[in-house]
């Protein structure tokens, strides 16, 4: 058992937001969930977690989203702290803060990335020496994304996501972000709305999906324009089917000259790809300019994925 008396007063770590370069849905799984094949980006929108130790397991949260995050026991991040507590034999609580810029409910892994980056804090607080894959395993039992966030950078998952395997990425992609400012989308209404639209179009899902050779030649190449021709989320008919404005919105962007556009994740957070860094500010300027969105955030990838930060970064 850990002792808090000899942990430092209070560690923060700083986590990315991810976008899917590409996301293929096989058959639904025995255990309920389906079968994946995706391509992970980890970009630089990042949120922040302190923990420090404390009477009671708590959670706070502040920034810019973060309203409609939970500060009771089911908030994610606090879940994380109390498994590895849990997995590591420690008994003395902590209080997680949480300071909130990915957007919630969007398809950018917001919950999954604070759970992460609370894995990662928590385990330097306590001392506990895990590595990497053992916090990999720990992170699979909160959600399918949270392996990817403690890797970062730019990975292959599969199984339901949870299998990460990194990919060879060259060069600095340039990304636009246009979180949506209505409702989010929930992740099992999209993937219920996906499975109907399946079998009213007859369609039979691949088994064992599998990344596209193109994509990956792309990300060696750090060719942004041929990465842009093969983006693809097998989940944005569903989610544009339950929010046609994010439809409007893509065109829209493609109309204001990004390279490409889709829905990330379950949505409802719109992905722009752009040639350079000049390309996105234009793209965002364009955006807001013309009334089109007003929330735009400009953003690059790959990054790191969750890691400890000095507390006066905080």
């Amino acid at each position: 058992m850990t002792s808090a008396l000899l942990s430092p007063p209070s560690v923060t770590a700083r986590v990315p937001a991810k976008v899917n370069l590409e996301l293929l849905v096989g058959p639904v799984r025995d255990d309920g969930f389906h079968t994946l094949s995706t391509v992970y980006q980890a970009v630089s929108l990042h949120d922040t977690v302190t923990v420090r130790p404390a009477q009671e397991w708590e959670v706070a949260v502040h920034g810019t989203f973060a309203d409609g995050v939970p500060t009771t026991a089911d908030n994610l991040a606090l879940r994380a702290a109390t498994l590895l507590a849990e997995a590591a034999d420690v008994v003395e609580p902590v209080h997680v803060t949480i300071r909130k810029e990915i957007p919630v409910a969007g398809g950018m892994a917001g919950g999954s990335a604070d759970a992460a980056a609370t894995l990662v804090a928590c385990e330097h607080l306590w001392d506990l020496g895990m590595t990497k894959d053992a916090l990999c395993d720990i992170a699979a039992e909160l959600g399918s994304d949270v392996p990817f966030l403690l890797h970062g950078g730019t990975a292959v998952g599969s199984g339901r996501g949870e299998i990460v395997t990194p990919a060879l990425a060259r060069g600095t992609f340039h990304w636009v972000f246009v979180p949506s400012t209505g409702t989010g989308l929930s992740t099992p209404a999209v993937y219920g709305e996906h499975d109907r639209i399946v079998a009213r179009r007859g369609l039979t899902p691949d088994p064992d999906p599998t990344p596209n050779p193109a994509m990956m030649s792309a990300l060696l190449g750090g060719d942004a324009e041929a990465l842009a021709a093969v983006l693809h989320n097998d989940l944005q008919d569903a989610a544009v089917a339950l929010r046609p404005d994010l439809g409007d919105l893509i065109d829209a962007g493609m109309g204001f000259g990004a390279l490409g556009g889709l829905v990330s994740g379950s949505g409802p957070t719109v992905a722009f790809l752009c040639a350079d860094a000049e390309a996105a500010i234009d793209l965002a300027v364009s955006f807001t300019a013309s009334g089109t969105a007003t929330n735009v955030v400009r953003a690059t990838g790959p990054v790191a994925g969750a890691q400890v930060v000095p507390t006066s970064r905080a």
